[in-house]
């Protein structure tokens, strides 16, 4: 369950288990921060949103990039399980190929608008964030090249850039997808861009265990 579903608002002075207030004030920073950006968000906003006092915020969180960080590390974790999920979900190829790409496009579907976080956020210069950005895209390919090199004879980097392009696409028309509307049904539009990925991943020879 993401913070943004664990959130409600509650009176002030209402005292929780320190996990679930945690969660409580990950899901209102989640929403100030989607709705605000991370500059323009102050953690008066998310304290209020919470319906705690700034002190019970800052006993959980010592600042804001703090905050930021851990709902960005919540929400990069949830796309590289999505991505690992997809993958072991069957041994067709094709149908892994397919799996991934509905993956990314679940997750920028996904109520809450976490995915600006990590792949819109107004924050990337800062280098703790740049990080975190870099390294799920990195996780996701990875976990996609392992399987790539295992079925095909292709060397270790050859199979990490068709990972990264196929994630890479994968995730910028998912939020393209999104940004226009979602004229196209989702099943619909996930299908196209497996098919085209398919039939590039698909030319490569299987190898022969």
């Amino acid at each position: 369950m993401t913070a943004t579903e664990q959130t409600e608002a509650r009176p002030r002075g209402t005292r929780l288990p320190r996990r679930a207030r945690r969660n409580q004030l990950l899901g209102a920073a989640q929403e100030v921060f989607v709705a605000q950006g991370y500059h323009a968000a102050a953690m008066d906003d998310i304290a209020e949103r919470a319906g705690v006092s700034k002190p019970v915020l800052y006993q959980h969180f010592p600042g804001k990039l703090e905050l930021y960080l851990a709902l960005l590390d919540q929400h990069c974790e949830a796309l590289v399980a999505a991505v690992r999920q997809a993958l072991a979900s069957t041994n067709d190829n094709k149908l892994r190929v397919a799996a991934t790409v509905e993956a990314y496009f679940a997750y920028v579907e996904h109520e809450g608008g976490a995915f600006r976080l990590v792949f819109e956020s107004d924050l990337t210069n800062e280098p703790t964030v740049r990080e975190r950005v870099d390294q799920v895209s990195y996780d996701c390919a990875k976990l996609v090249s392992a399987v790539i090199a295992e079925d095909t004879d292709l060397p270790s980097e050859q199979s990490m850039l068709l990972a990264v392009s196929l994630c890479g696409m994968a995730q910028v028309t998912a939020r393209h997808w999104l940004s226009t509307g979602q004229k196209v049904p989702r099943e619909a539009a996930y299908g196209l861009i497996a098919s085209l990925a398919w039939r590039g991943v698909a030319g490569f020879p299987i190898q022969q265990h």
